[in-house]
């Protein structure tokens, strides 16, 4: 293919998966290039060899050899079964060293010390808390650009599946369970994220975007954020876990203590709870009031 022909079928790959921007991602769009070589290399020969044997045994080739009685060629035989063979070790090989070094849970080599984030899937939008420097926001992840992203991952409802395409792997979310998953954002820029999973009326809707600023701008926001404006609290988060679509990107300045592990861990609240009534409540923090 010509780098011609290669743009003009790329052109609408724009920001997806054919246009990474971190290392998770160039290391999945190298896999499936490899993949359709090895795939075409295999296509390609067949398509001729058919078009070939019908031209050359066309009926007014006078040249043409009929041989009704021929039933068995070792080489033919060779042939036919070797190259499938090297096919799927090809391929295999492929899938097994990918599947290893992008293992999700695998932390990424880098001198910079991972942002922990904990991303909870909502009817139908994403909660993102930032544990470490206590703040969270809806609907937009903040992120340096150049620092690992190390990812618990869990669902406050239906399952669900977190994806952001141009900087890798999609991992699912599910009740009561934690996922994980490392990413990194090469460079600054405005990544766009999606729920892969089909999770009911307000899927289609349930997008987010992935901020990557550099390191001084990362610190400089969440200076602006901490402690200012609405907290995420039992109550808050009681509202927020409410069914909603199209949800605005919102940030909150706290974030009340272990919320992310009592949104994994709940328990029964006991007889008499004033928050008994919030249905969308943790329990483990209706106990904490």
């Amino acid at each position: 293919m010509t780098p011609l022909a290669a743009s003009l079928v790329l052109a609408g790959c724009s920001g997806g998966v054919l246009d990474p921007r971190g290392p998770i991602a160039t290391a999945e769009k190298t896999i499936l290039f490899n993949s359709l070589g090895i795939m075409l290399a295999i296509v390609i020969p067949t398509i001729l060899t058919t078009l070939g044997v019908a031209w050359w045994f066309r009926a007014s080739n006078a040249r043409a050899r009929y041989l009704p009685d021929w039933e068995y060629s070792g080489r033919i035989e060779m042939v036919v079964w070797s190259i499938p063979t090297m096919t799927v070790l090809l391929l295999g090989g492929i899938a097994w060293v990918g599947s290893h070094d992008l293992d999700p849970p695998k932390p990424l080599p880098s001198t910079t010390n991972p942002i922990e984030i904990q991303a909870v899937s909502l009817d139908w939008k994403w909660l993102f808390i930032y544990p470490e420097q206590g703040v969270a926001t809806v609907n937009q992840l903040v992120v340096p650009a150049g620092a690992p992203l190390s990812f618990e991952l869990t669902a406050e409802g239906v399952m669900n599946c977190f994806f952001v395409p141009q900087l890798g792997s999609q991992i699912y979310t599910m009740p009561r369970m934690v996922t994980r998953l490392h990413l990194q954002a090469d460079q600054p820029g405005s990544y766009p994220g999606l729920s892969a999973q089909f999770s009911g009326d307000g899927f289609s809707k349930m997008h987010f975007t992935v901020e990557a600023v550099s390191p001084d701008k990362f610190t400089e926001w969440v200076n602006a954020t901490r402690g200012k404006g609405q907290a995420l609290d039992p109550q808050s988060f009681a509202a927020l876990a409410e069914p909603s679509e199209a949800v605005p990107p919102a940030t909150y300045g706290s974030v009340a203590q272990d919320l992310f592990q009592a949104i994994v861990h709940p328990n029964v609240p006991p007889a008499g709870d004033q928050h008994a009534d919030q249905p969308n409540m943790p329990p483990t923090m209706k106990m904490e009031n």
